[in-house]
């Protein structure tokens, strides 16, 4: 029996179409003459979906009677009966009820496909097992139910259905996916932009994942090793080379052209020490991602294949070189790499560009010898002291074993003396030993013994040899001694600079780089002094306090008015390259440190002349009118010449208390948002609950907010808050919406937790908040609407304060629509652990 297909259409969240997408197909196969049947769909109580399913044969489901209550499953024996060409069954990671047959839906499938049932199914991105948890963290739900990857990853064919978060959220806000009551709830927890944006991303991931995996799966098969053009990918050869920068902007504009990727590669020679500036490499690395390419590094000894591999392996089609500069001499010893490159890269574009001029004469320096690391005093000493004291008392001892062997162990003995000394004392040292050794055993040890003649052909031949080899296995030894301290300190220097390329970017660098730049140099201290007038002020200091450059054995000059004092032995003159890396590093910071602190004052003061200019237009027009409803009323009731009814003076005595009230109200926003303009708002934290803020916050309101509708889900945490500022700003934000909701429904303040955090939202359903304006709403006396009639209204500050008082209590401050239209405020703060 020919096993029966599977079909998957995967969704990144529940109402994006799923299961239309799979009625839909069902239909497309009746209608080309397929036997379909409905083995299951869940329609969740969608109207548009039940009717979706049209005159599709449906079968009968299976009623299971569980703790009382009668659920439906579907009918697995009534499938395999009826035996269709295609059986549509959805939610394939639903858990069956307790007694069915299989536990999973997706086992009954697989009884399907067994019999040769082809099955069109439906699953969502969360219920995938390697994403559980993933998901669990963006959204904060635990899902309950889920699937093996590989029953998707297995399935034949894997579709995705897609839709923008703002599509579905406007779906759910219509009534499509969810009941008009559970919609608020279902937007503001779960089906957030944020969270559906998120799904969204790993959905496209993973099918990404599943297309390459089915692509190199179909190349290995069919024995293709050719790269396939399905998208352009231009791999460009990074050398560290000053000419590389126009290498990768020409890449780059191929790529742009193409709308391919783009992607550096830099191979590392794996046979000695050397390798290109790592500033260079670094700030290409830098502009490659500038470009919207990314640099890899890979270690070969071929550069050539390194390069070709690595483009098969990317897929890559077009592989950007830049020409050689090898001289002739390389050209003809070495090979060319380009050469090598065009031989083995096969069907990929080889692009070869040309420096310019001027950089094709800089890359070719004329050659600068590498400074000698010099051996330590210690170590030379003890090498001419064994050249002295070791020669004599050698060869005393071998020639009181002279009866017993024979020259050729005389040589190898003083040749392994020679040895030592090159790896103790270096080469000069070695020379000499070599030398001495030479006349000592043609005197002692070779015939006629005690005179420099040497009888025997053989022996000269053998002594020569003694004399060549102790030169230069001494000059070979003493090179890698040599080359080994070079790299001890290169790798020192590499570290430090590293060290130091970490501690510039901190806040407050100067502390950790004295500290590194004493250790490093073993100094007793060091000071960073500036002088003001004819006196020093220590800037910064490590070590030893060090008050005036002539307390110091060392200085250097940084800057323009700072002095780099140090305190200890004399430094080497191989130190003082690294010196120099952190004078300039020290410059750098102290410069950043200025301009961060010139643009801090610069914009401190840029706020504050705002503020002042606000506030006087507050005091001249805002506080003005108010204070003119209380003359004019107070006036008229002193008028000696009018009587005025019981009424009317009622009339002028409310006015007179409103607009005080009114009055009140602003100056206890200016205030407000003078403190948090001048960080005079301390936050008094304990633990809270919401039971006690939000009534509070509201009665505050007075009768305007009587119709106010709270809403608190049960088990909310209580909030290690401030709660008369978490007070002020749920009032700011109702008092917002009673000014702007123009809704039938009532504003509505509701709280729930998240993730892990306190999600409390204060919703109106008025005409709602321009996107375009989103980003200066929350400005100081900002007032989008002044046009509308209000009683009391402010000079702008609510919802400035609001967020000044949310930021200080570590929280955030958001805008969302409110479905059907107007504004919800979304306040997250930490829960009370």
């Amino acid at each position: 029996m020919t096993r029966g297909t599977l079909r998957i259409y995967l969704g990144a969240a529940p109402g994006v179409g799923k299961t239309f997408a799979m009625l839909n197909e069902g239909h497309r196969r009746r209608d080309r003459g397929g036997d379909v049947v409905v083995g299951f769909v869940e329609t969740h109580g969608r109207e548009k979906t039940a009717a979706q399913i049209g005159d599709l044969e449906v079968l009968p489901r299976r009623t299971v009677d569980y703790r009382g209550t009668t659920m439906e499953e579907m009918d697995l024996d009534a499938v395999l009966r009826r035996a269709p060409e295609v059986a549509l069954i959805d939610e394939l990671a639903h858990t069956n009820v307790p007694g069915s047959r299989h536990t999973k839906r997706f086992e009954d499938v697989e009884e399907l496909l067994a019999a040769g049932i082809t099955v069109i199914s439906t699953v969502n991105i969360q219920h995938l097992e390697s994403i559980n948890d993933v998901v669990e963290q963006i959204t904060g739900v635990v899902q309950r139910e889920t699937i093996p990857d590989g029953i998707v990853r297995d399935a034949d064919q894997v579709e995705l259905v897609d839709m923008t978060p703002e599509a579905l959220r406007r779906r759910m806000a219509h009534g499509n996916v969810y009941a008009s009551d559970t919609v608020d709830a279902a937007l503001s927890n779960y089906f957030r932009a944020g969270n559906l944006t998120a799904l969204r991303e790993l959905a496209l991931l993973w099918i990404a994942g599943q297309v390459d995996e089915a692509l190199d799966e179909y190349r290995a098969h069919h024995g293709i090793t050719v790269p396939w053009e399905t998208r352009e990918r231009i791999v460009v050869a990074v050398t560290g080379a000053p000419s590389n920068e126009k290498l990768i902007r020409r890449a780059a504009r191929m790529a742009q052209r193409s709308h391919g990727d783009l992607l550096g590669l830099h191979v590392r020679d794996t046979q000695g020490l050397t390798g290109p500036d790592t500033g260079s490499l670094e700030s290409h690395r830098a502009l490659l991602t500038e470009m919207g390419g990314e640099l890899h590094e890979v270690a070969s000894t071929d550069i050539a294949a390194a390069l070709v591999d690595f483009a098969v392996a990317e897929n890559a089609t077009q592989l950007v070189l830049g020409s050689t500069r090898q001289t002739r001499w390389q050209h003809l010893t070495q090979g060319s790499i380009v050469n090598r490159v065009l031989r083995r890269g096969g069907e990929i574009d080889v692009h070869v560009i040309a420096h310019d001029r001027a950089t094709r004469q800089a890359a070719l320096p004329r050659p600068v010898h590498r400074r000698v690391a010099v051996l330590s005093y210690r170590r030379r000493l003890s090498a001419w002291v064994l050249v002295i004291v070791g020669l004599p008392t050698l060869t005393a001892v071998l020639e009181s074993f002279r009866s017993e062997i024979g020259l050729p162990s005389v040589i190898v003995l003083y040749l392994l003396y020679v040895v030592v000394i090159a790896a103790v004392g270096g080469l000069a040292p070695a020379l000499v030993a070599a030398c001495a050794g030479f006349a000592v055993v043609n005197w002692f040890f070779t015939p006629p013994l005690h005179r420099f003649s040497i009888a025997e052909a053989e022996n000269v031949f053998a002594l020569v040899v003694y004399l060549v080899t102790a030169g230069i296995v001494s000059g070979l030894v003493a090179v890698a001694t040599r080359r080994s301290l070079e790299a001890a300190r290169a790798r020192a220097e590499a570290q430090t600079l590293s060290a130091l390329a970490g501690d510039v970017v901190s806040p407050d660098p100067l502390p950790t780089l004295l500290s590194l730049l004493r250790r490093t140099f073993g100094l007793a201290g060091v000071a960073l002094l500036r002088q003001v007038g004819d006196s020093w002020v220590v800037e910064a200091a490590d070590g030893e306090p060090l008050a005036d450059p002539s307390e110091g054995t060392d200085c250097r000059r940084v800057g323009t008015s700072l002095i780099l004092v140090l305190l200890g032995d004399d430094l080497a003159a191989e130190d003082r390259r690294v010196l120099n890396a952190f004078a300039a590093h020290l410059s750098t910071a102290l410069e950043r440190r200025d301009l961060q602190t010139r643009a801090a004052d610069a914009t401190a003061l840029a706020e504050a002349n705002a503020l002042r200019s606000a506030l006087l237009q507050a005091v001249s027009h805002d506080l003005r009118t108010p204070l003119a409803g209380i003359k004019a009323s107070v006036t008229s009731l002193r008028q000696p010449d009018l009587i005025w009814s019981a009424a009317e003076t009622s009339e002028f005595l409310e006015t007179i208390e409103d607009e005080t009230d009114r009055m009140t109200e602003l100056v206890e926003n200016l205030l407000d948002m003078s403190r948090i303009h001048s960080g005079a708002v301390a936050p008094l934290l304990r633990s809270v609950s919401l039971d006690e803020v939000i009534p509070a916050a509201i009665a505050g309101l007075g009768p305007r907010a009587h119709g106010v509708c709270i809403d608190i889900e049960g088990g909310v945490p209580s909030l290690h808050t401030d709660p008369g500022l978490l007070e002020r700003v749920i009032a700011n934000l109702v008092d917002n919406a009673l000014s702007h909701g123009q809704g039938e429904k009532p504003v509505r303040v509701e709280a729930g937790v998240t993730a892990g955090r306190l999600l409390l939202r204060v919703v109106d359903h008025g005409r709602g908040l321009p996107v375009a304006d989103r980003a200066r709403i929350f400005a100081p006396f900002q007032r989008l609407d002044d046009a509308r009639p209000r009683r009391g209204a402010g000079v702008g500050l609510g919802l400035a304060v609001a967020q000044g008082f949310t930021t200080a209590l570590g929280g955030t401050l958001e805008i969302e629509d409110t479905p059907g239209g107007g504004t919800t405020m979304v306040i997250e703060l930490g829960v009370d652990r």
